[in-house]
């Protein structure tokens, strides 16, 4: 599969590019930075409020002056140190204020170390609820509360499922990992039982999860491309099992985050690390499953 011509060649590294007919190995990658794509960051396991976070916050907002990201998906785990006032300065508006000043969105979800009322905190978009959706551009958002996957969340899934366009690209974010090669959590068994399904029934493209304090790109499961990114503020380094048969890409020796744009039938993908270092990237040609 040949990769678009980019009209604007930013942050070139090695490359892996990536379809449901099989992978091809590509000398150099580029963001096509294509009018109307859809721009966003991944980050998760971020909120501790100590200095590696804010030096990846810092090299978050350096790389949106080459590749301007207008929103923010966070997988969870966005507060360790409580739920005061003070915590969400130390841990959020203080690290991300360069991104926030500049009018990036953040849409959060919530992880096992999440208090359920951060659900009401304004900057993270998520309007009182543990679980919603939304819609840019040709793109479907489902964020979950992988917390309490209870019938009544599932029931909405399927719905919202259902109502979503085929020619919508179809993303969902949460924080428990359905597929990981992590050592210290691994993969979710429970909820990949009832959340896959679905997944494939209904044509889900891409699952961004946290939790393991890693960066993991699964080989596609069942037609689903998978990513762990639970590494933005906190790290396992070493936790990753070597040679595992599911892990495609996978960086544990710092703290990274994702770079996204979807523009057409194509997802561009990039994980850079906390020092600046591009460790994965690729494409992702869509198909629409039947």
């Amino acid at each position: 599969m040949q990769l678009r011509r980019a009209s604007a060649i930013v942050l070139f590294v090695a490359a892996l590019v990536l379809s449901a007919g099989g992978a091809a190995t590509q000398p150099k990658f580029a963001f096509p930075l294509q009018p109307n794509s859809v721009r966003f960051a991944v980050i998760g396991d971020m909120g501790s409020g100590k200095r590696p976070q804010m030096e990846l916050a810092t090299q978050m907002a350096t790389q949106r002056a080459l590749f301007p990201f207008e929103f923010v998906l966070t997988v969870g785990d966005n507060i360790y140190t409580g739920n005061k006032p003070s915590d969400f300065e130390k841990a959020f508006s203080v690290p991300y204020k360069t991104l926030l000043d500049a009018g990036v969105l953040f849409y959060a979800t919530l992880g096992n170390h999440d208090d359920t009322n951060q659900r009401f905190y304004k900057p993270y978009h998520m309007d009182g609820q543990n679980y919603y959706t939304f819609k840019k551009r040709g793109v479907r958002f489902f964020a979950l509360d992988s917390n309490y996957m209870d019938p009544k969340q599932l029931a909405w899934l399927e719905t919202q499922l259902k109502q979503a366009s085929e020619g919508e690209w179809k993303i969902a974010y949460f924080h428990h990992a359905l597929y990981s090669s992590a050592r210290f959590h691994g993969s979710a068994f429970d909820l990949r039982k009832v959340l896959e399904p679905l997944f494939v029934k209904y044509g889900v493209d891409v699952v961004f999860s946290g939790h393991d304090h890693v960066y993991e790109r699964v080989r596609p499961q069942k037609g689903i491309y998978y990513f762990t990114e639970g590494a933005s503020g906190e790290l396992r380094a070493g936790n990753l099992k070597s040679g595992s048969a599911i892990t495609a890409k996978g960086f544990d020796s710092d703290r990274s985050f994702m770079t996204v744009e979807i523009a057409g039938d194509d997802l561009y993908f990039q994980a850079t690390s906390r020092l600046g270092v591009a460790v994965d990237s690729g494409v992702i040609h869509r198909t629409i499953r039947p």
